[in-house]
């Protein structure tokens, strides 16, 4: 419920249709506070984007820490580089744009699937299986960007460390439908993907198709990951995933709160990271992290505190 409030406010924005009003008002009250941040539509834009990635990771993220599976995000994050690098070979692009991130979801989620074949081939998932496609993916995303040109008519800072100018109207509008896709999917889906996350057995003996929800799992893991390294970039787009869901963790007990305050601090960190990036010209995915991980170090410090009491 939170997700889709969240997610509501800030669909107007991202389909286009922000009335001119709130615009006006918005800039003026930045420059009230002192900032002509909400005076550019870009920063509208990244805004909006941010806050849905803010959303979509932590609730993924839930299901996948819970698995121990983490690591699976960082792999999907090279898988999905793969397939950008395919698209600036195949579409002649230099930048994010939404055909580019069209192909990067396609690939990621073929890349989704074959972790999934991979893992159940081997049994589990292992370090093994995981290594292999995480270094391969980038292996070949590197060679495809070779084929193309080279790293001198690609822009690869933007995609490994992420940029806060990069979205337009259409790839925002893009993000928008992941955001419903993948909370919407997870509302319908939640009492299997809970069942599967906790007990395997238990979700197979009351008929749940368990390999299904595990490839539904991971696919939706690809799409987040592909919206979130605009932003994030490839090197830090896995974070979003664990973060917050750590951090939350260590606040609340319940997977249902925990689920909730993971999503407050995913997108408490992009509005803080965001800022903090237009305020001292930083990275925004670096921001967005590192904020993050001070949340989460707050955390740590205030459980350690109530456990010594």
């Amino acid at each position: 419920m939170l997700a889709v409030t969240v997610g509501v406010v800030f669909l107007p924005i991202a389909v286009g249709v922000m009335p001119e009003r709130f615009f006006e008002a918005g800039c003026a009250a930045g420059q009230w506070a002192g900032t002509t941040f909400f005076c550019y539509g870009f920063l509208w834009n990244t805004l909006t984007t941010g806050i849905f990635i803010g959303i979509m990771g932590p609730t993924i993220g839930m299901f996948l820490v819970h698995r121990e599976m983490a690591l699976i995000g960082e792999t999907l994050a090279h898988t999905a580089f793969a397939g950008v690098a395919f698209g600036t070979l195949l579409l002649g692009v230099s930048g994010w744009d939404v055909r580019l991130l069209a192909v990067a979801i396609v690939v990621a989620i073929g890349g989704a699937l074959a972790v999934q074949e991979l893992a159940d081939r081997t049994g589990s998932y292992g370090d093994v299986p995981i290594a292999i496609m995480l270094t391969g993916s980038f292996a070949v995303g590197t060679l495809f960007i070779d084929l193309g040109g080279g790293f001198a008519f690609v822009d690869i800072n933007s995609y490994l460390f992420g940029n806060i100018s990069i979205t337009d109207d259409r790839s925002v509008t893009l993000m928008a439908v992941l955001l419903l896709a993948v909370v919407g999917v997870v509302g319908v889906a939640y009492r299997p993907l809970v069942y599967i996350t906790f007990d395997e057995q238990t979700a197979t003996a009351v008929r749940f198709n368990v390999r299904g929800y595990n490839a539904l799992l991971i696919v939706l893991t690809a799409l987040v990951i592909v919206g979130a390294m605009q932003i994030l970039g490839v090197i830090l787009v896995a974070a979003m995933l664990v973060v917050p869901v750590a951090a939350a963790s260590l606040i609340v007990s319940g997977f249902k709160d925990a689920l909730y305050t993971a999503i407050l601090i995913g997108v408490g960190a992009v509005i803080g990271g965001i800022g903090l990036s237009w305020t001292y010209s930083l990275r925004p995915g670096a921001s967005i992290v590192v904020v993050a991980i001070g949340i989460y170090l707050l955390a740590v410090v205030d459980s350690t505190s109530r456990s010594d009491m």
